[in-house]
């Protein structure tokens, strides 16, 4: 019973000291023993690992491909147009020792943001280099750069055991203080062509009101010559009637014209101040008529 009483704890603590000396690394991850803060051992492949209890501890680091979001940054062509971009950055640990080192105890979030200080000085360097514009940036270029950029970057960041595999620019924007500038720059120039063609269209009514009242002139021109050859032909025509007419019976003829010659000077309440023996009445008394035939009322 006794021998029972003390094997219990040797049990416990030989159970304690195994589990505390067994570790396991799974593929997706690497592993470093560390004794006293000091590297005993680097561990890339996974498995079942031993270390030693109470002394020796472990830390693991991804093996997988990792992803960055860098902050915007403001880059400054050769052209002097600002912008805006931000980038995106896939990296894997390469060697664990040498990031350990590196980063110490910040772990992955200290070698984010070391890797992030060494793209955005490399964006600012690429993106500002002579011969680089806004509209390199902005154009089918823009996938040599990106490759620039990665190469840079790639060789700045081996020193902290990691290998940069691909640098892409998310977005290309303009400065807030740009924008309105540019807005401003593009509203003038739609106004500009809005002017121009208000000032086309006025200048293509004017040539058709011109070419309207000059075809108005002419056709009022060509009417009152029509007109004119017309009333003239009538005059013309109604001139031979009267002469055939005339011609055909002198005295009715003038008996006729003394009628509408009565008819236009006398009107109601006439008064007239004349000879009775003259012409004018010649078809009253008769006189003016062969054969003694009188228009004058009987019992005159």
């Amino acid at each position: 019973m006794r021998r029972i009483t003390y094997l219990i704890p040797v049990l416990v603590l030989g159970v304690v000291l195994i589990s505390s000396s067994i570790f396991v690394v799974d593929e997706r991850q690497r592993a470093l023993v560390l004794q006293f803060g000091q590297i005993r051992q680097v561990i890339d492949e996974p498995g079942l690992n031993f270390k030693i209890p109470f002394i020796q501890n472990v830390i693991y680091y991804e093996d997988r491909i990792l992803s960055l979001d860098t902050a915007a940054t403001e880059v400054t062509p050769s052209d002097d147009r600002r912008l805006v971009v931000d980038a995106f950055a896939r990296y894997r640990i390469v060697d664990t020792e040498q990031f350990n080192r590196a980063v110490g105890g910040g772990g992955i979030r200290r070698a984010d943001d070391l890797i992030e200080a060494i793209l955005t000085d490399r964006i600012r360097a690429v993106l500002g280099a002579d011969g680089v514009t806004s509209n390199t940036i902005l154009s089918s270029e823009r996938a040599g750069l990106m490759q620039q950029i990665t190469l840079q970057a790639r060789a700045r960041a081996a020193s902290l055991g990691v290998e940069v595999l691909d640098v892409r620019l998310k977005q290309t924007n303009l400065p807030a203080q740009n924008l309105d500038a540019t807005f401003a720059r593009m509203r003038a120039e739609r106004e500009r062509e809005a002017a121009d063609e208000i000032a086309r269209g006025e200048e293509a009514a004017q040539r058709i009101r011109a070419t309207a009242d000059r075809t108005v002139v002419e056709l009022t021109s060509d009417a009152a010559r029509e007109a004119e050859i017309t009333r003239g032909e009538a005059d013309a025509e109604r001139t031979r009637i009267f002469a055939e007419a005339f011609g055909q019976d002198t005295e009715f003829f003038d008996f006729t014209r003394s009628l509408t010659a009565y008819e236009r000077a006398l009107g109601e309440n006439s008064s007239f101040v004349i000879s009775p023996d003259s012409e004018f009445f010649g078809y009253f008394d008769g006189s003016a008529i062969g054969g003694g035939n009188s228009l004058a009322p009987a019992g005159q």
